[in-house]
């Protein structure tokens, strides 16, 4: 009498099981957020139809619901790239204008992590700069290491222009010595233009109670604390680190 055998089905314990599942590659979506740095109005309405926008961005990983970016600050060795929850920026400081799905990542969280910390180490804050190393940047790069392709070149478009037309660059972001010699040449036109405070009043440059330089330095010490990118330019707000939600 032939005997019968009975084949069993290996069993997985449940350690091996969780440690399959949380190594699974996964689908997430690899989006742009795009923000306008001008405030709403003419300017920044026509720089966007013409395609030559200032422009912030964040790249968007909808699996760790992380907005992540890049800023200047002045701490040496220290990444500038950090994350806020995807469409936070302050209002007050940008305006939003649209989403891009750039592509699709199946890397695991883990993995993705280890792509962010490595990408991050080649982005630190003293190395920020507004026309060559931006916010626009490090989007393109991570998005690359992440879906194989790039941001569109539109993004980053007006720091192009900026590089071979540095008058494109608003005249808020110059150095010191840039806007000192606007001022001189603006004393010497006899324009009004930009006034400042003496004694509690309001005085036009063409009254010449501050010269161009002595203008420069009050405005130095207006910004000591600003935030300035490699070539001396003061950052805009939206293109400093904030100290929260720094990569370590």
């Amino acid at each position: 009498m032939a005997s019968s055998t009975q084949q069993k089905t290996p069993h997985r314990s449940r350690s091996s099981r969780h440690s399959s599942t949380s190594t699974r590659p996964t689908k997430t979506e690899i989006r742009i957020n795009v923000y306008d740095l001008l405030p709403p109005g003419k300017l920044s309405t026509t720089l966007w139809h013409l395609g030559s926008p200032l422009l912030h961005t964040g790249l968007v990983i909808t699996s760790l619901n992380r907005e992540y970016a890049f800023g200047g600050h002045t701490i040496p060795s220290q990444t500038g790239v950090y994350y806020i929850h995807p469409g936070r920026e302050d209002p007050s400081i940008v305006t939003f204008r649209l989403s891009y799905l750039c592509g699709i990542s199946h890397l695991p969280a883990r993995d993705l992590h280890a792509v962010i910390a490595e990408i991050s180490k080649g982005f630190v804050g003293p190395s920020y700069n507004l026309l060559t190393n931006n916010c626009n940047h490090f989007t393109s790069t991570l998005c690359e290491a992440l879906t194989g392709v790039r941001a569109p070149g539109w993004m980053n478009r007006a720091a192009g222009i900026g590089v071979c037309v540095p008058c494109f660059v608003p005249r808020g972001w110059m150095g010191v010595e840039e806007e000192e010699a606007e001022a001189e040449e603006e004393e010497r036109r006899g324009l009004v233009g930009k006034k400042m405070k003496k004694d509690g009043e309001e005085v036009g440059l063409r009254d010449k109670v501050l010269g161009g330089k002595e203008l420069a330095v009050a405005r130095r010490k207006e910004e000591g604390r600003a935030v300035r990118d490699e070539d001396g330019r003061v950052l805009p707000e939206s293109e400093t680190t904030p100290l929260l939600g720094m990569v370590r």
